[in-house]
């Protein structure tokens, strides 16, 4: 179905592109921040068992998880303030226009004479997005992706001042294929999540940042309406599926 945006642009709402990952109890499902894979448990009582395979009549299972390592996953500023905001009551707008945008991140030496892979404000800058909601892809893009355990593997990430650009130009929602937006080991700082949230000065209440996402190859950089589906639980994150969708233009008789 055609769902016109103004009078000369629309989507199809039958062709949805799906950045997120999706959860499972395999070797398969995708890790970060040092957690085990999630379980998926069939519920026992002394009444009835919760698998078929078993006898039950129905499949019914207890799900064991966490939504900041195991998958797609939107949070707000809850993630980093003493009181646990919920994600569910600040993300109260669903879909929004954003921008696919790839990086790759570049070396930087650090002053613990690590070598780390850094996404700079000057490489935004040298990118072309509109919208309040930016999605990144980095480089290299492939579908292990979709199956990496990125604990203790230094992943690649922002550099704070990324986030002034963000602000600057009115990105409110932010997507990236990476398990987070600031170095793994950085003691305790996060520095690009209190920038981007201006906690503990400002506290943004409205931002979200969305990780562990995956936007296949197929996917050209570009504008598109972005659906930013987020499961209802009262946390600081929860698990999501952002779903986008390519803006046409009407042709002209």
């Amino acid at each position: 179905m055609k769902l016109y945006l103004n009078s000369t642009t629309f989507i199809d709402t039958a062709q949805p592109i799906d950045l997120s990952i999706g959860l499972s109890n395999t070797k398969d499902n995708p890790r970060a921040w040092y957690v085990d894979a999630p379980v998926f448990e069939p519920v026992r009582t002394d009444h009835y068992v919760g698998s078929v395979a078993e006898g039950g009549v129905v499949n019914f299972r207890d799900i064991a998880f966490n939504p900041h390592g195991h998958g797609t996953h939107t949070e707000c500023l809850g993630h980093i303030t003493k009181e646990v905001y919920s994600v569910n009551s600040v993300l109260k707008a669903y879909m929004m226009k954003a921008s696919v945008i790839t990086v790759t991140p570049q070396e930087v030496n650090t002053a613990t004479e690590e070598v780390d892979l850094v996404i700079s404000a000057e490489q935004l800058e040298l990118t072309d997005f509109t919208g309040e909601a930016l999605i990144i892809r980095t480089i290299p893009n492939n579908e292990s992706k979709k199956s990496t355990n990125y604990s203790e593997t230094n992943p690649p990430y922002l550099d704070v001042k990324c986030a002034d650009y963000l602000l600057r130009n009115g990105v409110k929602h932010l997507l990236i294929d990476l398990p987070s937006v600031d170095k793994e080991d950085d003691g305790g700082v996060l520095a690009f999540h209190h920038r981007f949230w201006e906690v503990p000065e400002n506290p943004n209440f409205e931002r979200t940042i969305t990780e562990l996402i995956f936007v296949p190859d197929t996917v050209k950089d570009g504008e598109y309406l972005l659906e930013l589906q987020v499961a209802p639980f009262e946390n600081d994150a929860a698990p999501s599926r952002p779903v986008i969708y390519q803006i046409q233009k009407e042709r002209t008789q």
